[in-house]
């Protein structure tokens, strides 16, 4: 009588400490992670870099001799929540992973609790989508409509973070501010080239000066 009572308690405090670690295992997945300005929420949000996978994340990439002029501009694209990268990518064309200048050197993921509605992520692709199919009927004009204008199409459609005023200038700096460099090879693409042509600006201002 005696073992069947320990044999009991034994199962019991199994079952106990099993269901606990379901249930830690089940609050850690849904712990927000880090991310620019954004986190991972759930399972699959994670960014892979070598697969170039950036879940509902803005990304954005160099544009050479614009680029290097002016570092603060580049193409930019909006990923789906499984990471796929639309970006408008010229005239009448939006590409589907298979971003315009390269793949991308920075990304800022965004929060998903802060896209409105019960199905965030639904709502997320829905935009995308509806965004690419906009502007697949558009001609790209590098000052008025462009990469970025796309992008702001569907934050926009969403309504993500309760606005609908997002815009080409908002997301330019925005995205100055809290994107994340890929690597640092990375961040010497987007800035290398802009340093050299100051540094040979300097020498030639220096030479100048002291004919």
């Amino acid at each position: 009588m005696e073992n069947s009572r320990k044999i009991a308690n034994n199962y019991s405090s199994l079952n106990d400490s099993s269901s606990l670690s379901s249930d830690n295992n089940w609050n850690n997945s849904m712990t927000p992670g880090g991310g620019g300005g954004g986190a991972a929420y759930l399972s699959g949000d994670a960014i892979d870099k070598e697969k170039c996978r950036y879940p509902h994340s803005i990304v954005w990439t160099p544009i050479p001799l614009l680029t290097w002029l002016c570092p603060i501009i580049g193409h930019m694209g909006i990923c789906t929540t499984m990471g796929i990268i639309r970006d408008f990518a010229g005239p009448y064309f939006v590409s589907e992973d298979d971003m315009a200048f390269g793949n991308p050197t920075k990304y800022w993921q965004l929060d998903l609790s802060r896209v409105p509605g019960s199905n965030a992520k639904d709502l997320w692709d829905r935009s995308v989508h509806d965004a690419s199919e906009e502007y697949k009927g558009r001609m790209h004009n590098l000052c008025c409509d462009n990469c970025h204008s796309h992008v702001a199409y569907a934050l926009n459609a969403m309504r993500y973070d309760g606005s609908n005023s997002w815009n080409m200038v908002k997301l330019c700096f925005l995205m100055l501010c809290h994107g994340k460099y890929i690597s640092f090879c990375a961040f010497l693409k987007t800035w290398l080239p802009f340093l050299i042509l100051v540094v040979i600006a300097a020498v030639v201002v220096a030479v100048v000066l002291t004919v």
